[in-house]
């Protein structure tokens, strides 16, 4: 137990970033108008973000930043394992959370582009749709607060939209219970664990190695056990505890990833060149979804989507209570990406249900104002 993070845990080497210098050729003249910062502006970044981290009262953080297709910065501060005295990396493997949508919905756009899928197909013909839709509204949850379940009209578009409570289409509302709901009818049309797709459209032709699915009935394998940082929780006289088991959590399409700031650095530069979806899908996922009546909403397909101070930002968080937090934000037109990953909840600000608000994040804006306002 720690009461608060103070600077006796920076005794130990635990500041390690990786300035990878090549830029790809063809980004040349891309890379005249938007260059990465100098070394002294990185390394008031890093000591930025540890000022961040100990005022969220975070145990460990790892980042990675990525630019043209390549890995610029990865680092780690703090702990992993704050008993063992273990410094985070970045190769330290997280459970992210909500991060996994945007990687949920890669699956997704690739099962489009092969015809086993179809967004706007009714979710009555892939699944027992209706059965969950009625028995879920009837719950006290947030999240089933004004579902309707007639007529059923519902599609997976909706749900990977976060456009499905009222009347499906006319509004945003973000429900992650929909959204994890979304891997039956994935599952349906595929014939396959979700777990396994997701290794087999994204881990795999990313070069994930680093990486894993886990839920109630698959075990997080024993590579990845070791390589986890075990999560913390701030208890009612300030101090920083380890935190308890959360309660298991099925096949969904809402979280269930373990990986590494590296590795999800990773998945940044495969979906962004190609690899795992067509330019069109990637495309599609990052932009505005359209209401019914033609609003721009600000989510796409697995991504918030948002305009700010001039760029165009993408983004998802992942927050699990007590337990940790994620950041993984792109600025598609500079070719640029910030990933940010905690054992405990310190990163997330709250953003609210129904709106795309990232500039409230502190650490958002220290990258923003290191890689970007310059």
């Amino acid at each position: 137990m720690l009461d608060g993070l103070d600077d006796r845990p920076m005794k130990k080497l635990i500041i390690l970033p990786l300035l990878l210098a090549a830029h790809s050729s063809h980004s040349a003249e891309q890379n005249q108008a938007h260059t990465i910062p100098k070394s002294h502006d990185v390394t008031a970044f890093i000591q930025r973000l540890d000022s961040l981290r100990k005022d969220a009262n975070i145990p460990g953080l790892s980042v990675a930043v990525v630019k043209d297709h390549a890995i610029v910065l990865a680092a780690g501060l703090g702990y992993a394992d704050v008993e063992a005295g273990i410094p985070a990396t970045a190769e330290t493997a997280y459970d992210v959370a909500s991060v996994a949508k945007p990687l949920s919905a890669v699956v997704v756009l690739r099962l489009v582009e092969e015809g086993a899928l179809d967004l706007d197909r009714r979710l009555v013909d892939y699944s027992e749709w209706t059965d969950f839709c009625t028995g879920f509204s009837q719950q006290p949850s947030i999240f089933a607060r004004d579902l309707r379940c007639q007529p059923a009209s519902h599609t997976l578009r909706h749900l990977l939209s976060h456009t499905a409570t009222g009347t499906p289409g006319t509004r945003f509302s973000y429900n992650p219970v929909l959204y994890s709901w979304a891997s039956r009818p994935i599952m349906a049309a595929a014939y396959a664990p979700f777990s396994t797709l997701v290794e087999r459209y994204i881990f795999m032709p990313a070069g994930m190695r680093k990486s894993a699915r886990k839920h109630r009935d698959l075990p997080l394998r024993e590579d990845m056990v070791q390589r986890l940082a075990p999560p913390y929780r701030i208890d009612s006289s300030g101090a920083i505890v380890r935190a308890g088991a959360r309660p298991p959590q099925g096949d969904g399409a809402a979280g269930g990833v373990v990986t590494t700031v590296l590795d999800l650095a990773k998945f940044d530069v495969a979906l962004d060149e190609g690899v795992l979806i067509s330019a069109k899908s990637r495309a599609e996922m990052m932009t505005p979804t359209r209401s019914n009546n033609g609003e721009a909403l600000p989510y796409g397909l697995g991504w918030f989507v948002q305009e700010y101070e001039g760029h165009t930002l993408v983004w998802h968080s992942g927050w699990w209570e007590d337990a940790c937090s994620a950041l993984y934000l792109k600025i598609p037109t500079l070719n640029l990406s910030f990933i940010l990953l905690a054992n405990s909840e310190g990163i997330w600000w709250d953003n609210p249900l129904e709106q795309a608000a990232v500039g409230r994040s502190q650490f958002a804006q220290a990258f923003l104002s290191t890689f970007v306002d310059r």
